[in-house]
C-alpha cells in the first residue's frame, strides 16, 4: 500500500467467498487509525476476507498485519 497516514480515509470491506462470485460489505468508512481497530475486532474468518481501500490503492488486512 502505498504511503498513507492515520487519519487518511479509508474504506473497509469484506469480500465473501461465495459460489456465487461473492459480495462486498463494507463494515466501516472513514479514518484508517479507526477502521484498523474495528479489522482487530473482528474473528479471523472475517480477518480473512477484509481489505482496506484508499482513494489509490487496496490491501488485503493480512497482508497489512503482516508487515507490522
Amino acid at each position: 500500500m502505498r504511503s498513507t497516514h492515520d487519519s487518511a480515509t479509508v474504506r473497509l470491506y469484506h469480500l465473501s467467498d461465495s459460489e456465487e462470485g461473492g459480495a462486498a460489505t463494507t463494515l466501516f468508512y472513514g479514518p484508517l487509525s479507526q477502521a484498523v481497530l474495528i479489522a482487530e475486532q473482528q474473528s479471523q474468518d472475517i480477518q480473512d476476507g477484509l481489505f482496506i481501500a484508499t482513494d489509490n490503492d487496496v490491501v488485503a488486512w493480512l497482508d497489512l498485519q503482516e508487515a507490522e
